[in-house]
């Protein structure tokens, strides 16, 4: 219980621990709950979307999570420490949540605080260092029940409450941001797939129906006709490879000539193929090779299995040696590669090119054999034209997100302190949010 005397309460006091079990990877993506397992959980701490998965086997109700449960990792597979004890919160748009056997949810015993409240105590740094201090183990690290549940919750004060709520609304702005990229890509994608994988305006033209959603001067540039082959394509494009309309940009730098701060990609800040990335770390936290990438080049994983892991950068800086730069040879084109590279059928090439047996990776010129349906350069001008705003958008999103993260970050570690009074939190955030 909380006491008057030092102000806090042990974690074990507030809440009970619901581990979670092992499923059956054969029910996969079957209808079900969401699975909750570590790749769910953002390295420190929070929601993590692009990689969740329905699970349509047995799920007890104790193990079923909704929306504003909270549930952490007592484990991690590296030795960085990032996951252990890491907490995550199911967000709204996940009805039902399923714990893993890595997993476990936070039960709470009563109301002294807040699931919101106790939610932004475990992302404090304080928090982190004080799991890491505690890993045990050496190839995997995991954190006991004893030392999670005995972690010091301080009180909390109107201070503090004041500064939950305003992480709170922090928070939610990066998710609207989130949600606003999510929906500028899913338009760009379908755009995409109508007229260069579909070929809706042609196929319309050809019946005499008018195509719906484009105006009259786009309309004409599509043929009212296909070519026959093997594989019909418009009449007047031609069947052509990636690598004529893109090429490899990474040039080897040596990271002794970089300053600590520039931005570093690695495939580890990549997650599954987003239009714009909206992660990255600094070139002086590593110390391996690396290669320089612009904003307008496309970055792809190119060590299987993650060649899921597509997107633009919206800064300028070094990328993994394990990621390929790869540059449009107009921003014309930029949008038009983009969506190859992120494509089905591309990720399939490239696992079928891949060499190696401990690390698989693809080389720059199996990915620039791709067979693609090369339109004239107009079509793809249109489609820049559609789309280049929009990936503007998506990125100017990433970078103000990132500055609310950085607001985020200066609060957190003040919440336990106590050194921020809850006017000069809200004059920090009142500029960003």
């Amino acid at each position: 219980m909380l006491t008057e005397a030092d102000g806090t309460a042990e974690l074990g006091t507030l809440v009970a621990l619901q581990r979670g079990t092992t499923y059956k990877s054969s029910l996969l993506g079957y209808p079900g709950p969401v699975l909750l397992g570590l790749a769910s959980i953002q390295r420190d701490g929070g929601f993590r979307a692009d990689s969740l998965r329905t699970y349509g086997g047995e799920s007890p109700s104790k193990l079923v999570l909704k929306p504003g449960d909270l549930y952490v990792s007592l484990k991690d597979v590296t030795q960085s420490g990032d996951l252990l004890g890491a907490v995550s919160r199911v967000p709204r748009e996940v009805s039902a949540g399923r714990l893993t056997q890595d997993t476990v949810k936070l039960v709470f015993k009563n109301r002294e605080v807040t699931p919101d409240y106790l939610y932004w105590v475990l992302r404090t740094p304080q928090y982190r260092s004080y799991c890491r201090a505690r890993a045990i183990g050496t190839t995997n690290l995991s954190l006991s029940r004893e030392d999670f549940l005995t972690f010091a919750i301080p009180n909390p004060t109107p201070g503090r409450v004041t500064m939950v709520r305003l992480l709170e609304d922090i928070e939610a702005k990066i998710e609207l941001d989130r949600r606003t990229n999510e929906t500028l890509e899913s338009v760009a994608r379908a755009i995409f797939k109508s007229w260069f994988v579909d070929f809706d305006p042609v196929r319309a033209k050809a019946e005499g129906r008018w195509p719906m959603g484009i105006d009259a001067e786009t309309v004409a540039l599509f043929p009212a006709s296909r070519t026959f082959g093997e594989i019909e394509i418009p009449t007047g494009w031609k069947w052509g490879r990636i690598g004529d309309v893109a090429s490899s940009s990474a040039s080897a730098v040596d990271p002794r000539t970089l300053d600590a701060d520039t931005p570093y990609i690695g495939l580890e800040h990549m997650p599954r193929r987003r239009v714009v990335l909206d992660e990255w770390g600094q070139a002086g936290q590593v110390t391996s090779g690396k290669a320089r990438f612009r904003t307008t080049d496309v970055l792809f994983g190119k060590l299987r299995p993650y060649f899921h892991k597509v997107g633009i950068p919206p800064v300028q800086g070094v990328c993994s040696t394990d990621v390929l730069a790869v540059a449009p040879k107009s921003e014309i084109w930029l949008p038009f590669v983009l969506m190859h590279l992120s494509s089905d059928d591309l990720i399939d090439h490239a696992n079928g090119c891949s060499t190696g047996t401990k690390m698989p990776r693809v080389r720059w010129s199996d990915i620039a054999r791709f067979e693609i349906a090369v339109p004239p350069e107009r079509v793809a001008a249109a489609y820049g034209r559609l789309v280049n705003p929009m990936l503007r958008a998506a990125t100017s999103s990433v970078l103000e997100s990132k500055t609310l993260a950085e607001v985020r970050d200066t609060l957190l570690p003040k919440l336990l302190s106590g050194e921020l009074r809850a006017r000069d939190a809200e004059k920090i955030a009142e500029a960003h949010v």
